[in-house]
């Protein structure tokens, strides 16, 4: 994971940073051509996922403005954030998350973003106020990761449509936990756009619920445009921004 970066005042000369620099402006030009075609005057927040990418990569993102990163593994994430402790960095955590890594997210992550289950919520509000005890982190927001399957089969993840009250109840009661928003992946096979407005739809009765909910965390590389058309105030992008995996030597 570790790499070792130009020295300071050479980064213009840094082949990988000059290619993160024309990707990087290419992904945000184009959240700014849809943010005007939805007509919509505030960009959605962008979180480059950096999985499988090294911290060098973080460091460079940066340097470039990037103030957002996900991850979606706790080992590989719980790695970087220690390596990049004074890095100025929002982590995000964005993949199914066991109750056993709780405590572990806990000590970095700025977000939750695939709570799933009572359970889950539950590991986190345990996880986040012993941390809280420690070290005095704020607290932690928390998105409801919502299946889109049109079958109920969920094979992306999330909780099922019906099930989100009742999730969103247990984050709004513990403790240490902030109820942000909701979170989702458009199904496979599954127009995005109709997806999204599936989202939207949920998000709109959520926040009838809980007014401060308001995120809604949707759009990768592939379907940011169907994302802010339908209201995404977080969009996860990665490969368009980083590249394919890097290959293991």
């Amino acid at each position: 994971m570790s790499e070792t970066l130009p020295a300071a005042g050479t980064a213009d000369v840094d082949p990988r940073t000059a290619e993160l620099r024309e990707r990087l402006a290419a992904v945000r030009q184009r959240i700014s051509a849809a943010t005007a075609a939805a007509g919509r005057s505030e960009e959605p927040q962008l979180i480059v996922v950096s999985k499988f990418h090294p911290a060098a990569d973080v460091v460079r993102l940066a340097a470039l403005g990037v103030t957002d990163v996900g991850e979606n593994r706790d080992q590989e994430a719980a790695a970087k954030s220690a390596e990049l402790i004074g890095l100025a960095m929002r982590w995000h955590f964005i993949g199914q998350l066991q109750s056993n890594k709780a405590k572990s997210v806990a000590k970095y992550a700025f977000s939750v973003q695939s709570i799933d289950r009572p359970q889950l919520a539950e590991a986190l509000a345990k996880a986040i106020a012993r941390e809280q005890e420690e070290s005095g982190r704020p607290d932690l927001d928390c998105y409801i990761q919502i299946s889109l399957e049109d079958d109920g089969g969920g094979h992306r993840g999330g909780a099922a449509p019906a099930d989100v009250e009742r999730l969103a109840e247990s984050i709004a009661i513990a403790s240490g936990l902030r109820l942000a928003g909701v979170m989702a992946v458009a199904p496979l096979g599954m127009p995005p756009g109709k997806a999204f407005e599936k989202l939207a739809v949920i998000s709109a009765d959520l926040r009838g619920l809980h007014p401060e909910a308001v995120g809604i965390s949707a759009g990768m590389s592939q379907d940011l445009e169907a994302a802010v058309q339908f209201g995404a105030t977080h969009l996860r992008i990665g490969s368009d921004i980083l590249g394919s995996r890097p290959r293991v030597r």
